[in-house]
């Protein structure tokens, strides 16, 4: 992520909110934080999940992970005007980056091996919509089949010997 904030600033195009503005840059981490922390291995939690109890909470955990970025978006709409595609007319911020990977396999993969429906919202919606638009976005995607192809060994949860799979599945951090 430093490496893109840093081709990105070289063409004074920025994903990080300014230096001039350190409590902006404090929510960014914070969404970051939320991201790395409690976002992705939800999603593997949740995809990994095999009986269906186990689905459902970890269901819910994905679906709370959403909810608590989006009030983490709301925070900074809020306190600095917003950062990134959450607030219209905005550009890509760091967050969003972030973010987008997941959300977008979420879209896909999740639906499709676990039934996943985001959660209701225009105004999330509408981040989706802007987020999955966007031309940077829309140069790193690949096939909807790739996808599923990547991932269906997570979801049957024979991963041969992922580190994340096994961090997942033994309640460790992510590697």
């Amino acid at each position: 992520m430093e490496y893109i904030e840093d081709l990105a600033s070289s063409s004074s195009k920025h994903l990080f909110p300014p230096s001039s503005d350190p409590y902006a840059r404090a929510l960014v981490r914070l969404q970051s934080d939320h991201i790395n922390r409690t976002l992705i291995p939800a999603f593997y939690r949740y995809l990994q999940a095999q009986d269906n109890t186990a689905q459902i909470e970890a269901g819910k955990e994905f679906q709370s992970a959403l909810e608590h970025l989006t009030a983490l978006f709301e925070r900074s709409e809020k306190e600095v005007g917003g950062t990134g595609l959450w607030t219209e007319g905005r550009d890509l911020g760091w967050a969003d980056v972030m973010a987008s990977p997941w959300v977008f396999r979420a879209s896909n993969v999740l639906k499709h091996y676990r039934g996943f429906e985001f959660p209701p919202g225009d105004k999330f919606h509408s981040w989706l919509h802007r987020l999955f638009e966007h031309p940077s976005f829309k140069k790193t995607c690949s096939t909807e089949q790739l996808y599923f192809d990547s991932y269906e060994r997570y979801a049957f949860n024979r991963p041969n010997t992922s580190q994340v799979a096994n961090a997942i599945n033994s309640g460790r951090g992510l590697p």
